[in-house]
């Protein structure tokens, strides 16, 4: 059998896939907050605004804006523009591209390594998202009352060495995930975003509102959005293109099956931009939510999950209304871990149905229990199995490195690579439905030349290489 006739037959069945009884977004703007809802999650709310006040405020933000431009933004769009094509999962997306560009088949690969990422990451984010379900209950009350920074830590502490309390909420939040995309993308995915994304906003809204009563509300602002370039160095812009990377869930296959729900017509570039200033607008939203509180109570701002779940609890139980507001944020932070985890879910599910045939019914059950399965090695890696390390990090750890180190930024350079260099300008062009103009001629010598090259430099600072 020829490679021509093997494409062939590629195409002929992921056209069926395309042509089948698959969901697609009612409209661009559900697209726009199902994308949006992939895209912020818990990084967001912890980490953006940290590097963000670490590394020269405003000045850092201007870097990091075009470090989006640069590499968020093209490959968002190149991600939609596969999904949108091929109408797959992304492993039949990217075949279906492939055949039609007369590319290797090989390629699918990079669509099968996509969904891979996004289940492991999925079997450990449920486990993250559920210290923020814990925390809710914790805050109502009152136990954040009077706290210090040991007994902060020790509370904490104490939540990480309970594995039941662990596999009880991250299999609530697993739970909810699986219960929302079972019932397919206009019944699951629509309804739960029209109502999931909204509530986040006003529920950050309502807390900056708060944060302004603070008196230190100026002070955030400042630590923020103070153009600082004396605090400006080489390694902040390293960090500026790695959150760009990372920040728009990209490589996980998120993006891609999302795509293959968006309805002919839908601007690529207009949706992608608009995704891109929404998840960032969060992430500086969440600073004014979150640094006014520290600041009020003499703390210092912290980097990772201490910021979060040891600082900020010290500042609820210290401030008028705390256990409230300390509910409130800790109800934020689920609501945007469930939005990341449902399009982490997608595109397992989308393969499994389209690939083996399964019901969605089925595909969610099989998924549900693996994912529960593998997110016992995360909770244990924290208790009973702290002592077990694969390369000398904990099972947690490992899986984190893999997927954000290797798989995520691999994916990413090679799905750059294909659509730059494998796929002909005019099928780009085509699937984006723009013409040939001279914006996307400058667009198209960024994503085949700036674009792998911001990527490959991620890579290599994620391997401590630069």
């Amino acid at each position: 059998m020829t490679q021509e006739s093997i494409a062939a037959g590629s195409l002929a069945g992921d056209a069926q896939i395309s042509t089948g009884a698959r969901g697609q977004w009612s409209s661009r703007w559900v697209f726009f907050l199902a994308a949006t809802g992939s895209a912020v999650g818990l990084g967001n709310i912890w980490k953006f605004p940290y590097i963000t006040g670490e590394n020269g405020g405003g000045a850092f933000v201007m870097v990091y804006l075009a470090c989006i431009l640069v590499i968020g933004i093209p490959l968002l769009m190149l991600e939609v523009m596969i999904g949108r094509r091929g109408r797959a999962n992304p492993e039949g997306a990217i075949g279906v591209v492939a055949a039609q560009a007369g590319a290797s088949r090989h390629w699918r690969a990079l669509g099968t390594m996509a969904v891979l990422t996004g289940f492991l990451i999925l079997s450990f984010y449920t486990l993250i998202a559920g210290w923020a379900v814990a925390y809710v209950p914790d805050a109502l009350l009152g136990r954040f009352a009077g706290l210090t920074g040991e007994s902060s830590s020790a509370l904490f502490g104490a939540l990480l060495a309970d594995p039941l309390k662990l596999i009880a909420y991250g299999t609530l939040v697993l739970l909810a995930t699986l219960l929302i995309v079972a019932f397919g993308v206009h019944k699951g995915l629509e309804r739960s975003l029209r109502f999931l994304m909204p509530g986040l906003f006003i529920l950050l809204l309502v807390l900056v509102g708060y944060a302004a009563t603070t008196g230190h509300f100026a002070a955030a602002v400042h630590f923020l959005f103070d153009v600082d370039f004396s605090k400006l160095t080489g390694q902040s812009v390293l960090v500026a293109l790695g959150h760009s990377f990372f920040t728009l869930s990209l490589a996980s296959g998120a993006m891609m099956v999302y795509g293959s729900y968006l309805p002919a017509g839908t601007s690529i570039a207009k949706t992608s931009i608009m995704v891109a200033v929404a998840d960032t607008a969060v992430a500086l939203l969440a600073g004014l939510a979150i640094f006014p509180l520290v600041f009020a109570n003499g703390l210092e701002p912290g980097s990772g999950p201490g910021l979060i779940f040891v600082t900020l609890p010290i500042a609820f139980g210290q401030m008028p209304l705390g256990a409230l507001v300390g509910a409130l944020f800790f109800v934020m932070l689920a609501i945007a871990a469930l939005t990341s985890a449902i399009s982490l879910s997608e595109p397992t599910i989308a393969w499994l149905t389209e690939r083996f045939g399964l019901s969605r019914l089925k595909a969610v059950l099989l998924s549900g229990v693996a994912l529960w399965i593998l997110g016992l090695g995360s909770v244990f890696s924290f208790n009973h199995w702290a002592e077990f390390t694969v390369f000398g990090k904990n099972f947690f750890d490992a899986l984190d490195y893999l997927t954000a180190n290797l798989m995520m930024p691999i994916g990413g350079l090679l799905t750059v690579l294909f659509c730059g260099w494998s796929l002909r300008q005019a099928t780009v062009r085509e699937g984006l439905g723009v013409g040939s103009t001279g914006l996307f001629r400058l667009w198209w010598l960024i994503v085949r030349f700036a674009t792998p090259l911001g990527i490959a430099i991620v890579f290599l600072r994620s391997l401590e290489l630069l």
